[in-house]
């Protein structure tokens, strides 16, 4: 998550949904954890239901910074199947940062626009068939957002889709990214579906942000913005699911993923959802969860997102 949003905030179709804003709207704000720090003990964490993998979609807003607030700790605790990054801000490979005894299978797109900027990684206990990185379209790959992972029965797409930046003025390049990924989700359709994943800086309805009102020019509430999102869920093939919303259509400060560091606004719960799962509509019965960590605020900006996928292939080094 880069870019401004205005202090007090830091669709299906072009007019996307109102929240109102109702007392249980309210209390679910009161009960949002405020914690600035990562957690101490982790005991709260479940065990993946039976037959699930477990994906976690983190955006680390710098990889060594938060290594230092407790990142490799809470991974240890979560034990993820695969795990998305973005926003390592990483030059290159961090080789001894998670071990290939646990994840055998780690794949890095740094970014070469500029150093310490961008960048993804994604560490998988699982064997991919093929991982490629970017679209293959310069200069729109120079940045290190995209890694494409493909499995048995599904393709992996986790991303850090481009913020329209300051006064918006990326806007541009962020539309062109978002027609360059509907093009790549609707070929990759075309053998499997897809799990589209990571932080894609966007608040899709108003019941996505804290401040709706507040944030109609700011980037990731943009009326273009919004519109290319749901164009994106609308499909080719099929539709698109947007799987957290899908499950808890009616959550409003507990699925916030991100609360900026300026003007206390994770003490204010000042949120905003801009990190998602979103599958092809023939993956939406395997999805047996989603669960937004709001509890693991500390090692960055934004907290971690969990998705539970039923029978996945358990195509790893053992067999």
């Amino acid at each position: 998550m880069a870019g401004k949003r205005t202090a007090d905030g830091d669709a299906s179709d072009p007019a996307p949904k109102k929240a109102l804003t109702t007392s249980s709207t309210l209390a679910s704000a009161s009960s949002v954890p405020k914690n600035k720090t990562m957690p101490t003990n982790y005991s709260f964490i479940e065990k993946a239901p039976s037959g699930c993998c477990k994906i976690v979609t983190f955006n680390v807003n710098s990889l060594a910074a938060s290594c230092k607030k407790g990142f490799k700790e809470y991974v240890v605790a979560e034990d993820p199947d695969i795990l998305c990054l973005q926003e390592t801000k990483a030059n290159q490979p961090m080789a001894f940062l998670l071990s290939k005894t646990q994840y055998p299978h780690q794949t890095w797109h740094c970014s070469r626009a500029k150093k310490g900027y961008s960048g993804t990684a994604v560490f998988s206990k699982i064997k991919p068939l093929r991982v490629t990185t970017g679209f293959g379209a310069e200069p729109i790959d120079d940045e290190g957002r995209l890694i494409t992972l493909e499995f048995d029965t599904f393709h992996l797409v986790a991303c850090y889709v481009p913020n329209a930046g300051d006064k918006l003025v990326r806007l541009d390049r962020r539309m062109v990214w978002d027609d360059a990924m509907r093009t790549h989700l609707a070929a990759l359709e075309q053998t499997k579906p897809v799990i589209y994943t990571g932080d894609l800086n966007v608040a899709h309805n108003e019941i996505d942000l804290a401040r709706p009102d507040t944030n109609h020019r700011s980037p990731g509430f943009t009326d273009e913005e919004r519109t290319s999102f749901s164009d994106t869920l609308r499909g080719a093939t099929y539709p698109r699911v947007d799987a957290f919303r899908h499950l808890h259509p009616d959550t409003r400060a507990a699925a916030y993923t991100y609360f900026g560091y300026r003007a206390n606004c994770r003490e204010k719960t000042l949120g905003w959802r801009l990190d998602y799962f979103v599958v092809s509509e023939p993956l939406l019965a395997r999805v047996a969860g989603v669960v937004t960590r709001n509890q693991c605020y500390g090692a960055s900006d934004h907290v971690p997102l969990l998705l539970y996928l039923r029978n996945v292939e358990a195509n790893d080094d053992s067999k």
